[in-house]
């Protein structure tokens, strides 16, 4: 695979038929998903004095007056029914006007998401044809209670052997998928984004009895649809020819086309003031009353061919050889042509003929290819002794001509100490092989397909000057080029053992690897501003990565009891050899720089009093903030010249930073479990990381964060400090406690918030992935009903997770920071229910 995998391939084998008689298959499954991991919302009274809170810790006057929470307070207890009263503008006020008590994540989110899916197949023919054919379908709804977003694909795939003649095999299969996705348009990040920050304070409804205006209902429902449609249709033929004992020819061409056709609206929507009197709203990143309509239409093709021939031969039936060598080329071009227009005449018909103003179009062609030759050599002594030998001459066209070209080699060698003869416990252990090898592929992928090309930014009528009372289309200088851009070189050392015993029932794989990547594309040079144009990127990096993986399987039976056992261990470290920064600045890679290292300050604590503070700052003046007090973090003064700060953050002078954790995960680890017992099965897969470091810096764990409109309040957000002058002890909403996991909150992150020790998370986890149960029926029952097999199975996915992490993070996808926690679906366990027939 050379170029297109340089750390790895994941090869899928599609299915064949089976000479015999035609056979059918029915596959469906049910599914139910559940969202997990959601923050607990605070209740409006809470919440309030929460606001409060921070705004006083800010020196803020209060965010909810008086009445405001008198109102609050009479709500929860069933005292009034109002839930906001209107301005002199006659609008419904919110936020710190409204007194509802709304728990936003279960007024959106449905308890369960549903899904099914259907799978037919039929297979069947004779020696000389025969053919699999497979028909799918597969319909998703989505978690949104008021605006639906709904998935939906459907395949179907046919593969077709067929015997020419004695030395000639021809095959062909084909395969269609179409997938449609419709949601609101509303419904971007940005609707995610609000979900968590919405306040409980607003009301799902107003007095009238509407969607009230800040709930985002309204847009969701009148705010236009968004249509994205991808059709796929996969082509390959295939001829094997054998013209001579243990000589194969094999040539196929394969050909991909993909389709995708998006449509996007903007719509009014509308929302009624306190007398009845509309007003149009915002629709996602637009102004209120803006309309549009979008068309996108892009179109990918992908054509390969591969011709390879291998020849097998033995010497006194002791030594065995294969030779093999072939050629294989890729070339993949797409179009697109986008189109936009806005204010439509109507909202009922949105299409681009029925808007008005603010045309817009954009296309473009790109293409790419690769091509290489390759060959292999296979020796064996009586399966004893093992070696082989690559090489693949790969070019791409993503460099310039003189370096497009380049060599690969790989060797590998092993001995199966098993198959000597002096090997005393063959009974024992049937295999036990050692391994080495060593090897290099190039990495081709850029930022640009062409960037060894001169190009000339064009913009239209955006001159300076006018031409027939036209302003002028204007192209601008090219840039530098990146003239000596070439291959990724990636090189890999190997040793491995494996080891059968115990009749086969025992496994045992072990590998370690090292791997070097070089003349990795890093940044572009430093060069004088009076250059006046940016410089292009350059192969002058250097990464080494080291790791290891365990495998160790066990099979066995127990009478009618079948069990298999699997475990899988695997660890590895990236660390940059070599990266242009001569500042050593710490926001950038660097020279010995471990993939994933987070710096930090050191946590001593929370001051519990204004003195202890005090003392602190008079040793360690902390550079971040002002008003230090009770309740704040007490930072490490490491390199001990009374300030705490980052210095220059480089190398040289990090100041007090520190490196405290590390991203990457670590000893990723999994369990394999299957029984099977007079046709019952189960099946329990888990999964985890050994170690890992997260940071947390959004509102989801902090919750005042970023200015009032960034933050939230949740439940797990409650466990900060407070003493007796807190404004939330004093109303008696919350104790005092000075002995808090988080210090004291502020809407500013400069103070408390910096990346240090006290809360940095532990990201491992154990996580039972999947746990499937199921019943086959027995062959003499299925037998008299015309069945050849029929199977019921109860299956459950991120059923149980083990972690130390706050449980507002899910450990397997966490990573993106801040309030991409909460911009995408949240984690779901996920229930099915299936049955298979064989008929």
């Amino acid at each position: 695979y050379g170029s297109r995998a340089p750390f790895g391939v994941i090869l899928i084998t599609t299915k064949s038929g089976k000479s015999g008689k035609i056979t059918a298959n029915y596959n469906n499954n049910i599914r139910l998903g559940k969202p997990r991991g959601l923050p607990t919302m605070l209740d409006s009274k809470t919440f309030a004095y929460y606001f409060n809170e921070v705004a006083a810790n800010d020196g803020e006057g209060a965010k909810f007056s008086q009445e405001v929470l008198e109102r609050i307070d009479a709500y929860q207890k069933g005292e009034i029914e109002t839930t906001t009263t209107p301005n002199a503008s006659d609008r419904f006020q919110y936020y710190t006007g409204s007194n509802g008590n709304t728990n936003w994540f279960k007024e959106f989110y449905r308890d369960f998401t549903t899904s099914h899916e259907h799978t037919l197949s039929l297979n069947g023919g004779t020696e000389k044809l025969n053919f699999y054919s497979s028909a799918n379908y597969m319909d998703q709804n989505g978690l949104n209670r008021f605006a639906n977003d709904n998935f939906q694909r459907y395949s179907i795939a046919t593969k077709i052997n067929a015997k020419i003649s004695d030395k000639v095999d021809l095959m062909y299969n084909t395969r269609f998928v179409r997938e449609d996705y419709e949601k609101a348009s509303h419904m971007n990040d940005l609707y995610y984004h609000n979900i968590a920050r919405r306040w409980p304070t607003i009301p799902l409804y107003d007095p009238n009895g509407n969607y009230s205006e800040p709930s985002e209902i309204l847009q969701l429902q009148q705010g236009g649809r968004s249509k994205f449609q991808k059709d796929f249709l996969y082509q390959q033929l295939q001829l094997h020819y054998q013209p001579i004992k243990n000589w194969n020819i094999t040539g196929n061409v394969n050909y991909r086309i993909t389709t995708q056709n998006d449509h996007a609206e903007i719509l009014k929507a509308y929302s009624n003031d306190a007398k009845g009197n509309p007003f149009l709203l915002a629709v996602g990143y637009n102004a209120a009353g803006y309309t549009n309509v979008s068309e996108y239409n892009r179109k990918d093709e992908y054509f390969s061919t591969n011709f390879f021939s291998d020849y097998s031969f033995d010497l006194n039936d002791d030594h065995h050889f294969k030779i093999l060598a072939g050629f294989n080329s890729e070339l993949n071009k797409y179009r697109d042509l986008n189109g936009s227009m806005s204010d439509l005449i109507t909202d009922n018909i949105p299409t681009l003929n029925t808007a008005t103003t603010n045309p817009r179009a954009s296309g473009g062609y790109q293409h790419w290819a690769t091509a290489g030759f390759f060959g292999r050599l296979n020796y064996s002594y009586k399966d004893r002794y093992l070696f082989e030998a690559n090489g693949r001459y790969d070019g791409s066209s993503r460099f310039p001509r003189d370096l497009r070209w380049n060599l690969f080699p790989s060797v590998s060698a092993g001995w199966n100490v098993a198959n000597e003869s002096f090997w005393p416990i063959k009974e024992h252990v049937s295999m036990f092989k050692l391994r080495g090898s060593y090897g290099e592929l190039g990495n081709q992928y850029t930022d640009n397909w062409y960037p060894f090309y001169a190009t000339m930014p064009v913009s239209i009528a955006n001159g300076t000057w006018l031409l027939n009372g036209q302003k002028t289309n204007t192209a601008s200088a090219p840039g530098l080029i990146a003239s000596t851009l070439t291959w990724e070189r990636v090189s890999s050392w190997n040793v491995g053992l494996d080891l059968r015993a115990l009749s086969n029932r025992l496994g045992l794989s072990l590998e370690v690897y090292r791997r070097n990547t070089f003349d990795m594309i890093g940044p572009a040079p430093e060069l004088p501003a009076i250059l006046g144009t940016a410089v292009p990127r350059l192969n002058n990096a250097e990464m080494n990565s080291r790791g290891f993986e365990i495998e160790l399987n066990w099979k066995d039976h127990i009478g009618k009891l079948n069990y298999s056992a699997r475990a899988v261990l695997s660890d590895d470290r990236q660390t940059v050899t070599k990266y242009p920064n001569p500042t050593g600045t710490l926001s950038t890679w660097y020279d010995g720089r471990k993939n994933g290292e987070i710096w930090g300050y050191q946590t001593l604590g929370i001051a519990q009093s204004a003195e202890e503070m005090a003392a602190h700052l008079a040793n360690a003046k902390q550079s971040f903030g002002t008003n230090w007090q009770a309740g704040d973090i007490m930072y490490a003064d490491l390199n001990g010249d009374g300030q705490v700060n980052n210095g220059a953050n480089t190398l040289a002078n990090p100041g007090d930073l520190a490196i405290i954790g590390n991203s990457a995960p670590r000893y990723r680890y999994s369990f394999d479990l299957n029984f099977n017992y007079s046709g019952f099965d189960l099946g329990i897969f888990l999964q985890g990381v050994g170690k890992r470091d997260y940071m947390p810096n959004g509102p989801y764990f902090w919750g005042a964060n970023g200015g009032m409109w960034q933050s939230a309040g949740f439940v797990e957000n409650m466990n900060f400090y407070r003493d007796e002058n807190s404004t939330m002890v004093q109303n008696g909403v919350l104790g005092v406690n000075k002995d808090s996991y988080l210090p004291r909150p502020y809407f500013n992150t400069s103070k408390n918030q910096q990346t240090q020790t006290k809360y940095l998370q532990s990201a491992a986890y154990l996580r039972l992935k999947n746990a499937q149960f199921g019943y086959t029926f027995s062959p003499q029952l299925l037998a008299k009903i015309g069945f050849t097999k029929i199977r019921i199975y109860a299956s459950g996915e991120n059923l149980l997770t083990f972690t130390k992490m706050a449980k507002v993070f899910d450990p397997e996808t966490v990573g993106l920071g801040g309030w991409n926690d909460g911009k995408t679906y949240p984690f779901s366990t996920t229930y099915s229910f299936g049955l298979n027939l064989n008929f």
